[in-house]
């Protein structure tokens, strides 16, 4: 009751296709859009360099930040006495 329909499967044509020859643009006009192995490793290496040094940032920014807490502590003690 609820099988699919499948297409027909279409035949190839039996006369032969011959491609036209066009003229290939000099090797100077022929620009390659597809990233190299050189250019995905150096964004891969760049990712990696600047997230160690947004986490280096981050572990600073919490120790200086729980220094301060321990700084003010040990001085409103030594004030109080």
């Amino acid at each position: 009751m609820f099988r699919p329909k499948l297409p027909d499967i279409p035949t190839l044509p039996t006369t032969p296709v011959v491609p036209q020859q066009t003229q290939a643009p000099s090797p100077s006009q022929v620009r390659s859009l597809t990233p190299t192995a050189g250019a995905v490793a150096a964004v891969v290496v760049v990712g990696v360099v600047l997230t160690a040094l947004l986490a280096a940032v981050a572990v600073s920014a919490v120790s200086v930040a729980i220094a301060a807490v321990v700084l003010r502590s040990l001085f409103n003690s030594a004030n109080k006495r």
